[in-house]
C-alpha cells in the first residue's frame, strides 16, 4: 500500500467517523508506537552525559552518578520494546518505572523560585503526565498490529488449533 493510498484511507476513514478497526486505522498504531518511543530514544543516550547526571545531582538525585545512566538503560530498552512491539507491556512498564520518578525529581516546578523557570518546569512537569498516560494505556491495551507481540499471538493461536486437531484425531 503506497504511502498516499494509506493517508487517504485513514482521512476517509476519519471524516467518515468509522474508527473501528479497519485496514487504514490499523496503521495508526504502529506510526503511535514508533513516535511514542521516539522520545524516550533521543533523551536517553543524554542519560549518560556529564552535564545531566550533574543537573539531577544539583536536584537532589541521590546516587545520580549510578541512577541518571540507570535510568537511560530503563528508558531505552522501554523505548525498544514499545517500538518493535516484543514484549510491550513490560516496555511500557520500564517507562513508567522511568516516568514517575523523573517526573517529580527533575521537574519539579513547585519548587522553582524563578517563574519563566517554573513555567518550563511545569510544561516537561505535564508532558511526562501526558507520555505517563500513555505507558499505562499501553499496558493495558498491548502493542497492538504490527508488532512481534502479535505475530506471537496469531503463531500461538495456530499451534493450539493444530494440537487441537491432532487430539481430536
Amino acid at each position: 500500500m503506497s504511502v498516499n493510498v494509506m493517508i487517504s484511507s485513514v482521512w476517509h476513514t476519519v471524516v467518515s467517523g468509522d474508527l473501528r478497526d479497519t485496514a487504514a486505522t490499523r496503521y495508526l498504531v504502529p506510526a503511535g508506537r514508533a513516535s511514542y518511543a521516539a522520545i524516550f530514544l533521543a533523551g536517553s543516550l543524554g542519560h549518560f552525559s556529564r552535564p545531566t547526571i550533574e543537573h539531577a545531582a544539583h536536584l537532589g538525585v541521590p546516587f545520580a552518578s549510578f541512577l541518571v545512566p540507570a535510568s537511560g538503560v530503563l528508558a531505552l530498552l522501554g523505548a525498544l520494546s514499545v517500538l518493535i512491539g516484543y514484549r510491550a507491556r513490560v516496555g511500557a512498564a520500564m517507562l513508567a518505572l522511568f516516568l514517575v520518578p523523573v517526573t517529580v525529581t527533575m521537574h519539579a516546578f513547585w519548587a522553582v523560585p524563578d517563574p519563566q523557570a517554573a513555567q518550563l518546569q511545569s510544561v516537561m512537569f505535564f508532558k511526562n503526565v501526558a507520555l505517563l498516560g500513555a505507558a499505562l494505556l499501553m499496558i493495558h491495551f498491548g502493542s497492538g498490529p504490527f508488532s512481534v507481540d502479535a505475530r506471537r499471538e496469531r503463531s500461538d493461536v495456530g499451534a493450539a488449533d493444530l494440537r487441537q486437531r491432532r487430539n481430536a484425531a
